[in-house]
């Protein structure tokens, strides 16, 4: 089973709100939502998104405010900023703020649907590091199947380049066996799930780690998951 795509609609109108989770929910995607800038903080700080549906005015906090506030903190998630402001200045306050697309009410339904999947086809992991990329001390070749450090020159499957790839896009951040496995293998966690993250990154620190006593470049987090520090 496909592991559902994560949204946060940041909306105060109820109307507007509810209509979205209906139509995204019945599109398959999980929806969490927030009536204003206070709990949007708060659902981010708690959650873990794909995307995030931002109105531009919001009570408490703006969604200026908070766009410039997640991008200051390095946040990654690809931001979508609703508003009825159409003014070509809004738009390129928007963007420069850090979100990645901006759309004006009324929109249509079906729009807001493609320019999701447009966000997400852009932000991508492989689209965010790209097909060879650095991965601690090493080089890595996702097409090539390969990583190289100095002298040395190992192979990798494919399945294990997507790890390092996924690592790589998020960097710093814990991951947990559950989004890991969803997000690499596209399937809900199950016993077996876990036992099969749990061998390919064994398998991974064997390759890039060698003997070292503990592990440095993906680290355990005791109840938590694994961390790439970068």
């Amino acid at each position: 089973m496909e592991l559902k795509l994560s949204i946060l609609i940041v909306e105060d109108e109820e109307k507007i709100r509810i209509g979205l989770r209906d139509f995204l929910e019945f599109r398959g995607y999980g929806v969490t939502e927030a009536c204003d800038g206070m709990e949007a903080r708060q659902r981010v700080a708690e959650g873990d998104f794909d995307i995030i549906l931002l109105d531009l005015m919001l009570p408490k906090v703006s969604g200026e405010e908070l766009c410039r506030q997640w991008r200051q903190s390095d946040l990654q998630v690809p931001i979508i900023m609703l508003t009825a402001k159409g003014q070509e200045k809004d738009k390129i306050t928007g963007l420069n703020l850090g979100a990645d697309d901006y759309i004006t009410k009324p929109f249509s339904l079906e729009e807001l649907h493609a320019r999701i999947q447009a966000v997400l086809r852009r932000t991508d992991p492989a689209r965010k590091v790209g097909q060879t990329f650095e991965f601690g001390h090493w080089q890595v070749d996702i097409a090539g199947l390969k990583i190289r450090s100095d002298n040395q020159k190992l192979e990798i499957s494919k399945r294990e380049g997507e790890i390092l790839q996924y690592f790589a896009a998020h960097p710093h951040r814990i991951i947990s066996r559950e989004e890991l496995y969803g997000k690499v293998w596209g399937e809900t966690m199950t016993e077996l799930g876990t036992r099969t993250v749990d061998m390919h990154i064994a398998k991974l620190r064997s390759k890039i780690e060698g003997n070292a006593p503990e592990p440095r470049i993906i680290k355990t987090v005791r109840g938590a998951g694994y961390q790439y520090g970068g």
